[in-house]
């Protein structure tokens, strides 16, 4: 047991310094979680013998659960309901578009049977939702036109549809027919309960959510954690399609007003995270590099005829019609990026009764290596090369935890008997640009403050500035309490001789607080917030 969580100690180390590597040099961060894997694997360095698919299925279908919800939660729905019908054509019938005609190359270019050249289509039908958010995040493209929009509505719910068709396949191959009917009903099924629960789960999720007095902390997240693997497990339990439901319920949720909403999306983020560096290295720990040349012959081609013509096909037959512009058609093509959901559907055909010929597992994972390493690494040139990154819009706002990101702070200042403020208007305060008096708290009546209000002693006036979001300083707070001994006592702040980097910026005294100044004379008793940059 100690050897594993030392094994599993060092492998987040190695992520961690593959994800700082894969930045510097501009390559797609889970590619170096798979890398890793791969080094770690049977044929790697380290050599550590590892085939059991069915652990591993079960794993990144739990893991996977938590990126299909995060998808969804993390959808600012109000950035994306713009592009809703695009995204969802394309996650549909755009999937369904590419498994067919990547099947139909399969099985007339390639040689492969009918029903395993459609079931390696269905298996790479969906595109990479944690591959995109990814570059899309770490690399702030500001796309044009709503693209960003797009592309993560269309990549965090295709997923749903390439696992139904590729369960149809299987089925198909375990000689129970792939009748047009038998198709109506396992579609309608899975897409009707799917949709119902994943609204159901969600509407009730926020009511519970917003009611139940979560003491604790921490406990609202586990809540919402609970929440998600519910939403899965319930349709999928009567033949539901569980990760539409859980990208449902994840999509209400995350653009609800919930108590502590800053709070869920750094777990779930932090968590989500997490979740991709496991089912990226496990996946990469699970293949054997050894193979992969053997499979190169049928992996490059359909790579390659995903990219520039299966998927571009799908896109322009879905977005003409809607005269997306002929750039914009192109970037959504080349950001089709395969990931994760396409290796843990082949994980699951491996694990069927169905009878497979070749390796699908390793035609899969070569295609998905290609797919981020030359898709991912290229797609911020292919956007600036099209002319689509946007200079006035932030990316994040595509993104529901974009207050997580751009924050605003609120200040308060009791305007005590004295004070320069009282008897003054709002509009003669001469505040500085880019601060805003939001509120004012008189006695415990909130007022809406307006120019001609006035300041009145014993009110507490709440301003309101952006952050500090300088990401190369950061600014810490030390607070300590002055006692008799404590060389600054009985000293006025001007006369102390303090590093250039340090500044008190808050003083405490007899259950008060107050922003002291150059002539504030510190007593004992006294607690000190110092800050340093």
């Amino acid at each position: 047991m100690t050897a594993l969580l030392l094994l599993a100690a060092v492998v987040i180390f190695a992520c961690i310094l593959g994800n700082r590597v894969s930045q510097r040099f501009g390559v797609p961060t889970l590619l170096a979680f798979i890398v890793l894997g791969m080094l770690f694997g049977s044929d790697g360095l380290f050599r550590i013998d590892f085939d059991n698919y069915r652990i591993a299925e079960d794993v990144c279908s739990a893991a996977l659960i938590a990126i299909m919800f995060y998808g969804g939660f993390g959808t600012n729905w109000q950035e994306a309901k713009p592009v809703a019908v695009r995204a969802g054509l394309l996650s549909s019938l755009g999937v369904v578009l590419t498994s067919l005609l990547t099947g139909l190359f399969c099985r007339f270019v390639l040689g492969l049977s009918m029903l395993e050249g459609m079931l390696i289509g269905s298996i790479l039908g969906s595109t990479d939702a944690a591959s995109v958010f990814s570059i899309l995040r770490s690399k702030r493209l500001n796309l044009k036109g709503g693209t960003a929009s797009l592309l993560e509505v269309e990549s965090g719910s295709n997923d749903p549809f390439a696992y139904m068709m590729t369960v149809l396949l299987l089925s198909a191959m375990q000689g129970e027919g792939l009748s047009f009917d038998t198709i109506a009903i396992t579609a309608g099924l899975q897409l009707i309960l799917g949709v119902f629960f994943g609204l159901l789960i969600g509407k009730l999720g926020i009511l519970l959510m917003r009611r139940f007095p979560f003491g604790a902390s921490g406990l609202d997240a586990a809540c919402l954690l609970g929440i998600a693997l519910l939403s899965y497990a319930v349709p999928s339990l009567l033949g539901g399609n569980g990760y539409l439901s859980a990208y449902l319920a994840g999509l209400l949720l995350g653009n609800a007003d919930l108590p502590g909403q800053r709070g869920l999306v750094h777990f779930f983020d932090a968590a989500t995270g997490l979740m991709q560096m496991l089912i990226f290295f496990l996946l990469g720990l699970l293949s054997f590099p050894s193979r992969l040349p053997q499979v190169l012959a049928i992996a490059i081609p359909v790579a390659l005829f995903l990219t520039f013509a299966a998927r571009p096909g799908a896109v322009f037959l879905l977005l003409s019609p809607f005269r997306c512009p002929v750039r914009q058609q192109l970037l959504v093509s080349w950001a089709g990026l395969r990931g994760a959901a396409s290796i843990v559907f082949a994980i699951m055909a491996v694990n069927s009764p169905a009878v497979i010929e070749g390796d699908v597992y390793h035609v899969v994972f070569a295609v998905v290596l290609l797919s981020i390493t030359f898709q991912g690494t290229l797609l911020p040139a292919a956007a600036r090369w099209l002319d689509m990154i946007g200079s006035g819009d932030d990316v994040m706002r595509t993104f529901s935890d974009y207050a997580a990101e751009t924050e605003v702070e609120f200040i308060q200042i009791d305007a005590a008997p004295g004070h320069p403020w009282e008897g003054k208007t709002i509009r003669e305060l001469a505040l500085p640009p880019g601060l805003l008096c939001v509120m004012i708290l008189r006695g415990e009546k909130p007022l809406t403050p307006r120019g001609k209000t006035i300041i009145r002693a014993g009110d507490s006036v709440v301003l309101c500035a952006a952050s500090f979001t300088g990401h190369e300083k950061e600014i810490t707070l030390t607070e300590f309490p002055l006692t008799d001994n404590h060389p600054w006592v009985q000293k006025r702040i001007s006369n102390l001789f303090l590093p250039a980097q340090e500044l008190i910026v808050l003083v405490r005294r007899d259950g008060k607080d107050f922003v002291p100044n150059g002539g504030t004379l510190l007593k004992s008793g006294d607690r000190v917030v110092v800050g340093k940059s």
